[in-house]
């Protein structure tokens, strides 16, 4: 079918959804930026794209498109399949529970679990939000985590941490868009190096957690992401053993340490055999982010 055929063939927005969907299942695109599936691809892309809610889609699926809006929709979905472009950077927008940010290429596309247990104050390991003064996004690429402490915990002030100076731009657009410029502070950084004097309350982290088998095996839409912030070595932990064993110093007394680690908890157990961590329950199980509190972090 012809450009003009389907632009002139689709005009409302239920034949644009029927017409992606479609096109999407007989693609060979990757799903896992927020979406798992063809439908809630396409819903995220055309309703993105058309600046509308996606959670009252009824209301506007018979709407129609303009000319232009049609010709622009057809693109994104060619660049979706035929580019492999994730559609967080086709949109510049990704979303974390209830929270939406800026994202492009600079950053890699917010999808952590850690976002869970924040969204819920980090209840009941830590039962007085209000007592949380200071806290750090280490490796905070688009600075959502971060942003997302920072509501939950009203009296703290943020650092937020990354060693890509480009990330940081990218953080620092969605901390101005949550008005949260006057209790932040962004720190180009590698892990601690640059923290030295400074402690915190809390201190969370999704780093680098890809072994290198996995990256060589990327699908890709992975591929258009920063690969320094997908991979850590052969195992995928270096990253994390480096926060562990440097973390301690950088915790108040009472301080908690949270990591996301992905599929590597028998490895991280294999290296720390006599380490004591307490996994957080989240929705994909209880085996990938641990809490350690600063009397249990090695010296």
């Amino acid at each position: 079918m012809s450009q003009t055929q389907i632009l002139s063939e689709l005009s409302s927005i239920r034949d644009w959804l029927r017409y992606a969907v479609s096109r999407f299942e007989n693609s060979d695109i990757f799903f896992g930026h927020g979406t798992l599936n063809a439908y809630d691809e396409a819903v995220w892309l055309i309703f993105g794209f058309l600046h509308l809610p996606h959670d009252t889609i009824q209301n506007f699926l018979d709407a129609h498109l303009t000319n232009k809006e049609k010709k622009d929709l057809l693109l994104y979905i060619e660049k979706r399949i035929n580019d492999k472009i994730p559609t967080a950077y086709l949109l510049n927008e990704a979303w974390l529970k209830n929270y939406k940010f800026y994202v492009d290429e600079r950053v890699i596309i917010p999808r952590s679990l850690i976002a869970e247990p924040i969204s819920e104050h980090l209840y009941p390991w830590i039962e007085d939000p209000e007592k949380i003064y200071s806290a750090l996004d280490l490796c905070t690429g688009s600075g959502c985590l971060g942003i997302m402490m920072a509501h939950s915990f009203q009296n703290a002030l943020i650092d937020f941490v990354d060693l890509s100076e480009k990330a940081l731009q990218v953080a620092r657009i969605n901390i101005e868009h949550y008005g949260l410029s006057e209790r932040v502070e962004l720190i180009q950084s590698d892990l601690f190096n640059s923290l030295k004097g400074k402690k915190y309350d809390l201190i969370i982290s999704n780093p680098p957690y890809v072994n290198q088998a996995s990256v060589d095996d990327f699908p890709q839409e992975f591929l258009k992401e920063p690969s320094m912030a997908l991979g850590s070595g052969n195992d995928g932990l270096d990253h994390t053993i480096r926060i562990i064993n440097e973390a301690k110093q950088y915790l108040n007394d009472e301080g908690i340490l949270i990591i996301e680690i992905g599929y590597n908890k028998e490895i991280l157990l294999n290296k720390f055999p006599a380490q004591e961590f307490y996994w957080l329950d989240v929705s994909l199980g209880n085996e990938f982010v641990f809490m350690l509190q600063k009397s249990q972090l090695p010296d």
